[in-house]
């Protein structure tokens, strides 16, 4: 039993084992645990105290957070995290998905080993000043699935806190899996001390998504976690049209490629739609998405990222989309999202006074 966690197999009520009341309440009759609790020592968790040790040298903590899996938590996770290097931060990128850790492969990181020394857990490095820490490195197979219960999660947390040895950072990242779970509960806990500057959520545009959106700024206000603001994902597919495939339907679902009769006629009769670039709503978002939603609930709106194939093709190779050209869509949509970010947050006035 962790320091302070109220076990899984605890009855409904549990007072927790740090309560004074642990084991006597009439709530702890029936329960496993209820010898342990009474008998085990009472007081703070001291893991808290190496926690804020650690978290000393740390100067915003950011998570990125998300309703519904598959809304692109983890690759703004990531180009966040590259935006930010970009800037001359130094960056940490904290990956709690204990479940389905992506961060590892976006950020081409796939294969790496955790490495110890005097002073704890050193976190693998993209760069001098962006440092990534993941269970994904602990994996002997990346296809292995984790099949962990809460406690063991928690436990995990809660040692990659204490014991990563990040340096001075401007910012710690710290992509969550979906929802309002455990891990959520444990990493706010964990921190609570310390000061967390907020969360930014990330969601797509449709009512779908934007529900449990809802839930994830209630969790946050509930468990009083500023929130930074939303990024709106997916928002609207945005692509050269000589990028696309074209193909004719038959009556028997056949699909027939016509790519290159379509360009070689937009080339000979039509040249200058070549330069074009198409823009489609794949999701509906005609309940006015994200930004409707964030003057509904009086929170910030920090934009919206189109869905670019080059942004997935850089996720999938594990490199950021601002060293060349290839995001064109996207990457803009991204730097202008972190310049609001800086800007709400006034954290480049103050980088620039302790310079």
């Amino acid at each position: 039993m962790e320091n302070g966690e109220i076990p899984e197999n605890a009855n409904e009520h549990c007072p927790g084992p740090q309560s004074e009341s642990a084991g006597k309440s009439d709530d702890c009759q029936g329960c496993p645990n209820q010898e342990a609790c009474a008998t085990a020592p009472k007081g703070p968790d001291p893991d808290l105290v190496a926690i804020a040790e650690r978290m000393a040298t740390v100067k915003h903590k950011i998570l990125v957070l998300s309703g519904k899996g598959g809304v692109g938590k983890s690759t703004f996770s990531a180009q966040l995290s590259y935006a930010l290097a970009a800037m001359d931060f130094q960056v940490g990128l904290l990956d709690i998905d204990i479940c389905g850790p992506s961060i590892p492969k976006m950020l081409g990181l796939e294969g790496q080993d955790i490495h110890q020394s005097n002073l704890g857990w050193s976190p693998v490095y993209v760069e001098s000043n962006l440092g990534v820490m993941s269970i994904g490195f602990m994996l002997p197979n990346p296809d292995e699935a984790v099949i962990w219960r809460g406690p063991r999660k928690n436990g995990l947390i809660k040692q990659f806190l204490k014991d990563v040895y990040w340096g001075d950072i401007d910012f710690l990242v710290v992509d969550a899996p979906p929802g309002t779970s455990d891990e959520h509960i444990s990493i706010v806990q964990f921190l609570q001390a310390t000061g967390i500057d907020g969360a930014i959520i990330v969601t797509t545009p449709q009512q779908v998504s934007l529900i449990d959106v809802r839930k994830e700024v209630n969790f946050c206000k509930k468990v009083g976690v500023p929130v930074l603001g939303v990024v709106e994902n997916m928002s609207g597919l945005c692509q050269s049209l000589v990028d696309f495939r074209f193909i004719r339907g038959t009556g028997t679902g056949e699909q027939i490629d016509v790519t290159e009769k379509v360009l070689e006629c937009m080339r000979e009769k039509a040249p200058e739609l070549l330069d074009l670039v198409a823009i489609s709503e794949v999701f509906d978002s005609s309940g006015g998405g994200a930004a409707k939603m964030c003057t509904e609930m009086d929170i910030p709106f920090l934009g919206k990222v189109p869905l670019d194939p080059q942004l997935c093709k850089a996720a999938e190779e594990g490199r950021s989309c601002f060293v060349d050209q290839k995001c064109w869509v996207s990457a803009p949509a991204l730097k202008s999202i972190v310049k609001n970010l800086l800007a709400a947050n006034q954290w480049t006035e103050e980088t620039a006074m302790n310079e």
